[in-house]
């Protein structure tokens, strides 16, 4: 392929998230639900390379990667409908798959071909089967789309209406999109220890802290609705809001370190209303022991600070990106380079993502380009000037053709991540943020 064809085509090289019907994902990352597709084959299984395989090798879990249940519909299903090999699925999945709900995600061949997969859901759901339906064909756009679809419809259609007391404290937590963002699992973990050390009581709804269906039907009763996101999530809090009289706080970027981490915390608890006096005892113990940490890592910074990376870049989702930049300026000192924002946000909030960016730190501002194709941000890349020092590249596997050629540091921190096993990591909160320092600064060692 010439180096032009992206400009000719319009075509997207070095895909950096997945379609709509990657919110398979999305439902596999609660416990006890039970991702269905109806799509052509191969279409999941693609799905779980971009998310899973080609993303920290998460693991496919009890219903991801080949244990997924799909229809894998070809050219007879094309022809004559496929709806009967839907029927036939679902019931064998609710027979086979143990689970708690069963979440059926259309994907483009049934939508094209006009299949009526609703009609078939509802059979099951009227003989008592807890069983949803989310049209999510892959030209309705990415995998965010898809998991604001999906969360919608399992609260419209699983959990449904709700006019009891809501239980001050409890809060529902809305931040990164299962497998999509590589860190989600360790991130959710100390989201949570954060939280209930401040005094909450916390639905996390994903992952290995969530507590499966049952906790996504507490949802109405929790006083109000936190987001973590720049973006993602909105549809949803503003949902909640007008179903079940909800509250909802926008936090826009993650919380990395403790200057951002406290505030974090002293803005929740003002906004809730609860008492502060268990927020500001661990506010006190945590902060302690990162300055105690950040303080011996600083014999470290002051010895080598001659061949420390000077300035950065950043290339990713757009969660992760605004995080890193922030922390990177404001409190490690770097002077911001280059930010480009992977995941195609809806233009009605890119002019609020472009705010966090002009705030990165006092009298640090930096402009953001919003790229999806690589040939295109390689091209900027290899633009931008860095300074003396050498490069720091905060991006994605795709990126380390260009950070060779530069001689950059590189520290993967979006989707893909391909060079690099992700279990329980977290770069944010109060513990992330010292992890997140230690791989910088690992990397930059072993670059000297």
């Amino acid at each position: 392929m010439p180096n032009n064809a992206t400009a000719q085509t319009n075509s997207i090289m070095h895909p950096r998230y997945g379609c709509t019907v990657g919110a398979a994902y999305t439902v596999a990352a609660i416990p006890g639900a039970i991702p269905i597709v109806h799509c052509g084959p191969g279409c999941v299984d693609k799905q779980f390379f971009i998310l899973s395989g080609c993303n920290g090798y998460q693991g496919s879990g009890y219903a991801g990667g080949g244990a997924t249940p799909s229809s894998n519909i070809g050219e007879n299903e094309v022809v004559f409908g496929g709806a009967n090999k839907l029927d036939k699925l679902i019931n064998s999945g609710v027979k086979i798959m143990n689970g708690s709900l069963y979440v059926v995600l259309s994907g483009c061949s049934s939508a094209l071909v006009g299949d009526d997969a609703e009609s078939v859901v509802r059979k099951y759901r009227s003989d008592g089967k807890p069983v949803v339906y989310v049209d999510a064909p892959g030209f309705k756009g990415s995998n965010l789309v898809g998991h604001e679809l999906t969360v919608r419809a399992i609260i419209d259609r699983h959990v449904g209406a709700y006019s009891g007391r809501k239980r001050k404290g409890l809060i529902n937590l809305w931040a990164e999109v299962p497998y999509f963002n590589t860190n989600w699992r360790g991130d959710t973990i100390e989201l949570k220890r954060i939280l209930e050390g401040a005094g909450f009581s916390v639905n996390v709804l994903f992952g290995p802290e969530a507590g499966g269906v049952e906790e996504w039907e507490n949802i109405p009763k929790a006083q109000a609705n936190v987001l973590i996101s720049p973006w993602v999530g909105l549809d949803i809090v503003k949902h909640l809001a007008d179903k079940y009289r909800q509250p909802w706080l926008h936090v826009p970027v993650i919380p990395i370190g403790e200057e951002a981490t406290t505030k974090f915390i002293r803005d929740i608890v003002a906004f809730t209303g609860i008492d502060s006096k268990k927020s500001e005892m661990f506010i006190k113990k945590e902060a302690s022991q990162y300055y105690y940490f950040l303080e011996h890592f600083a014999d470290f910074f002051s010895e080598y600070w001659f061949g420390l990376p000077s300035s950065f870049a950043v290339v990713g989702d757009s969660a992760y990106n605004a995080a890193i930049s922030k922390f990177v300026a404001d409190q490690v000192g770097l002077i911001p380079a280059k930010h480009i924002i992977t995941d195609n946000p809806p233009k009605k909030y890119r002019e609020s993502i472009r705010k966090i960016y002009m705030e990165l730190s006092e009298d640090v501002s930096a402009d953001v380009d919003f790229i999806e194709d690589g040939y295109l941000i390689e091209k900027k890349i290899r633009e931008t000037h860095f300074g003396a020092g050498v490069p720091l590249i905060f991006g994605t596997s795709w990126e380390r053709d260009i950070a060779k050629e530069l001689g950059a540091i590189l520290l993967e921190i979006s989707t893909p991540v391909m060079e690099e096993i992700v279990i329980n990591r977290t770069y944010i909160g109060y513990k992330g943020a010292l992890t997140l320092l230690e791989n910088i600064y690992t990397n930059t060692v072993n670059g000297f």
